[in-house]
């Protein structure tokens, strides 16, 4: 039951884009389609769940001095592996998501969790805790692609829901990005707000 409950909080009660707020470089860079946000939100679920697992099986090797450093080497690692397999097998989504792949190394998301969790806790809660923070940014990102697709180029996922001279190009624009995020937001904590 602890796991599951580390799983919900990841998703839920601190969801990394719409509670906690972090990681908006990619959040905003990356959703103007919903297979980008989609891809974007798997590769650093991947990430997280590897790195928040090396490190709390680590924790008790590194100095206190240089846990950042390895925390980040270890992350950096994990990265380096998904991007030569992105360009081996995925070469387009590769070009499609861009310097947002290797810039998973200075994700805030990645390294708070790996401070403020994985260095923390076991090795079983520190896999659950990458999955539920991994879903939960999969989860935002997704969502924010639908949404700006749907409404900018009235696709969803490339299947066309209604004609293309409907749509605003401003929704797959930068301050599209911003305007729906913003919303999102406000209503994920209307929600969370009326249960509590």
């Amino acid at each position: 039951m602890k796991y599951l409950e580390i799983i919900f909080n990841g998703i839920w009660r601190s969801n990394p884009t719409f509670v906690l707020v972090l990681g908006m470089c990619p959040t905003l860079g990356t959703t103007s389609s919903a297979i980008t946000g989609l891809s974007m939100g798997l590769a650093t679920m991947f990430v997280l769940m590897c790195s928040n697992t090396s490190i709390s099986a680590i924790k008790s090797l590194v100095p206190s001095q240089v846990r950042i450093p390895a925390y980040i080497i270890v992350i950096a690692s994990f990265v380096t592996m998904l991007q030569m397999v992105m360009q081996a097998w995925l070469p387009s989504l590769n070009d499609a998501l861009g310097i947002f792949i290797p810039l998973i190394v200075v994700n805030c998301i990645l390294l708070g969790r790996a401070e403020m969790f994985a260095s923390k806790n076991s090795v079983p809660a520190s896999l659950c805790d990458g999955l539920g923070i991994g879903l939960g940014f999969t989860f935002a990102l997704t969502l924010l692609g639908c949404l700006r697709e749907a409404l900018g180029a009235g696709t969803i996922f490339g299947a066309r829901i209604y004609p293309e001279e409907y749509g605003s190009l401003l929704f797959i624009l930068a301050p599209g990005a911003f305007i729906v995020l913003g919303f999102l937001i406000a209503a994920f904590n209307k929600i969370r707000g009326c249960e509590e």
